[in-house]
């Protein structure tokens, strides 16, 4: 179903441009041509009876003025498709013929997005002409050359990244990306993980190995995952301990840890085996624990992270759902509860091609695409799967690619660089929010179980793959804007204004190499550290003496801050974050680990930092580290 009317400022801006009438400047009016293709310069199809639409970029820039409205069928959170769907009858639009070719007699004076719709499901909608404002001076210059991006075919199914990099084997750099290491089984190794660039990727795994015995300590029902301290000596206080958990190398070389009842010594201990690692590239990683047939994690190890910190959660060692292996009112060892097994809870946001089935025992199986370099054979087929982010993730299916005649390969495949940028961010978006699917967790999947495939609609993502449109009241600090909680990146990033403006919009791939190919920390495309990271968009603050002075009357010497320092706000916390400015009564801020994606500059007046004591405030660039030389607080 099609959305509703924008309306209001929306239609005005638009019918002004329609008849010549632009907010632009005196820009002319302008015939344009062009013609609407798929595939790469060398290999291509035309493509036939499409619609091309010139969607103005004034009304774009107007929805970029209203709050955006975060739920299925909202009327101005697709910058593009939100505007069309209000304007169908308003914007020029023409339709390409047997050979792909299109064109506009004439064009009134302005600056238009160039947005294709194909005429049924083999292409995707966008074209990689949709996500930079264009003018009609630059539309009119000559033919323009539209790439529009194919389809998952109906059927296909998923093959592995092996079979992917054996034909695009420019892109093996993919296997270094922390999408392909984030999954790791013990002592194993796939083919398709290169940690090369992570030396201290298992620094905690390590630690485990070369064996550490945990007091779980000073129970609180009233937290989150972390209801427990968790320390490498017994507490002072021994009558608040719990239960040990104490890990070891067994003999037949498996990691193995094994729990004590503190409270009850004739409660038999239980022991388990560690089969995966669940992160450690950055910040922390956990523990994938075998009990039965499923896997639950266990343990946080902090990479930054010092027992000299008072708060639980910022210390070396954290405790992760220890509540699910002791019962504080039986006062007994238990076994975790098998609806909380990573299989259910969190694997559809890491496995490629993820699929889930209830057994009749009650159990949870995942699956995922069969791959001979896989990690794992989790569902007992004989053959390994991907346990990670694999190329067809982002592509969709590659079955009937992989198959197809060089001609027909572009329309079997998805290039979310010829999707408009609302639809590319999807894919990111999906697993880097925080909605709720039909399975009533974390995990947005649909009534099959079955993540979106690339390429598909935000609404239709809202629709039908979640029950809670995104984040909670707690998962953010208490100004309501920015979050607290991880993974919510694209949370933030749709309220920001490269989500949604009339000149360019922004997709997360304009500055993060998902392939790998970048040297930069977290796939960045430019050093964070640098001035050139940003201002190769932002020119107008190049300047970044004037640009500070000007927005924030501040004498700091620039050179010992960049643009990130003020934009790149680490709100969100994930590992254990790091200390920001001491105050002047000695108590000392904190930083987090997660940039927000709102871009914004929180000021000190903020409802989540006036005010508040400074352990427990929200991280703002005034109270971070790099303000001791002129912030007082």
């Amino acid at each position: 179903m099609r959305k509703l009317l924008v309306g209001g400022a929306l239609a005005l801006s638009s019918a002004l441009a329609l008849f010549g009438c632009t907010l632009t400047g005196q820009l002319p009016d302008a015939a344009v041509t062009g013609v609407v293709e798929d595939g790469s310069a060398e290999t291509f199809r035309k493509v036939a009876d499409a619609t091309v639409w010139l969607i103005p970029a004034a009304d774009v820039a107007a929805m970029a003025k209203t709050p955006i409205e975060v739920r299925k069928d909202a009327k101005n959170d697709e910058p593009l498709e939100d505007n069309l769907a209000a304007n169908r009858d308003r914007y020029l639009k023409a339709k390409t013929n047997a050979k792909g070719e299109f064109s506009f007699a004439k064009v009134a004076g302005g600056k238009y997005f160039v947005y294709v719709e194909p005429a049924n499901a083999r292409y995707l909608p966008g074209g990689d002409k949709a996500r930079k404002a264009l003018t009609t001076t630059e539309l009119g210059q000559g033919p323009l050359k539209i790439k529009v991006s194919g389809n998952v075919p109906a059927g296909a199914t998923y093959i592995g990244s092996s079979r992917c990099i054996s034909c695009h084997e420019d892109q093996q750099h993919f296997t270094g990306t922390l999408h392909r290491l984030g999954i790791a089984v013990i002592g194993k190794a796939s083919k398709l993980q290169d940690y090369s660039r992570f030396p201290e990727f298992n620094k905690g795994l390590n630690k485990l190995l070369a064996g550490t015995k945990f007091w779980f300590h000073g129970y609180d029902g009233k937290r989150g995952f972390d209801k427990y301290h968790i320390s490498t000596k017994a507490p002072a206080d021994a009558g608040s301990a719990s239960f040990t958990a104490t890990f070891y190398k067994d003999s037949d070389g498996k990691l193995k840890f094994r729990t004590e009842n503190l409270r009850d010594p004739a409660d038999k201990p239980r022991v388990y085996p560690v089969e995966m690692t669940y992160g450690g590239g950055v910040y922390k990683q956990r523990y994938l624990v075998r009990v039965g047939e499923n896997v639950f994690p266990f343990v946080q190890f902090n990479q930054n992270g010092s027992d000299a910190y008072a708060d639980r959660g910022r210390k070396e060692w954290r405790d992760y759902h220890g509540d699910w292996f002791y019962n504080e009112q039986a006062k007994k060892l238990v076994d975790p509860p098998v609806a909380k097994s990573f299989d259910k809870e969190c694997a559809s946001c890491h496995y490629n091609g993820y699929t889930l089935t209830k057994t009749a025992a009650g159990n949870y199986k995942a699956g995922s695409a069969n791959d001979k370099n896989g990690e794992l054979d989790i569902d007992g087929d004989g053959r390994p799967n991907e346990l990670n982010m694999g190329c067809e993730t982002c592509h969709g299916p590659g079955s009937v690619h992989d198959k197809a005649d060089e001609i027909d390969m572009p329309a079997t495949i998805v290039n979310p660089k010829k999707l408009a940028a609302e639809r590319a961010d999807m894919i990111c978006g999906q697993c880097h929010s925080r909605p709720q699917g039909n399975l009533n967790n974390d995990q947005p999947v649909n009534k099959d179980n079955k993540m979106i495939l690339p390429g598909t609609a935000r609404n239709v993502y809202l629709k039908d793959y979640t029950t809670r449109e995104d984040a909670g009241k707690n998962d953010y600090w208490a100004d309501g804007v920015h979050s607290k909680a991880h993974h919510q990146q694209y949370t933030d990033f749709i309220k920001s204004p490269k989500y949604r403006n009339g000149a360019q919009l922004v997709s997360c791939a304009d500055c993060h190499d998902l392939h790998g190919g970048a040297k930069f920390a977290h796939q960045l495309k430019k050093d964070v550290k640098s001035v050139e990271a940003c201002n190769s968009c932002h020119k107008k603050a190049a300047d970044l003496k004037q640009h500070v002075a000007e927005k924030a009357k501040c004498t700091v010497d620039v050179a010992a801050i960049t643009c990130a320092s003020c934009h790149n706000t680490k709100t969100m916390q994930t590992g254990s974050g790091g200390k920001g400015l001491v105050a002047r009564d000695g108590k000392n801020y904190w930083a987090n680990d997660i940039t927000s994606h709102l871009y914004d500059v929180p000021r000190k007046e903020n409802v989540g930092f006036k005010g508040v004591a400074p352990g427990a405030a929200m991280p703002i660039p005034y109270s971070n580290a790099c303000g001791a030389a002129c912030h007082k607080v």
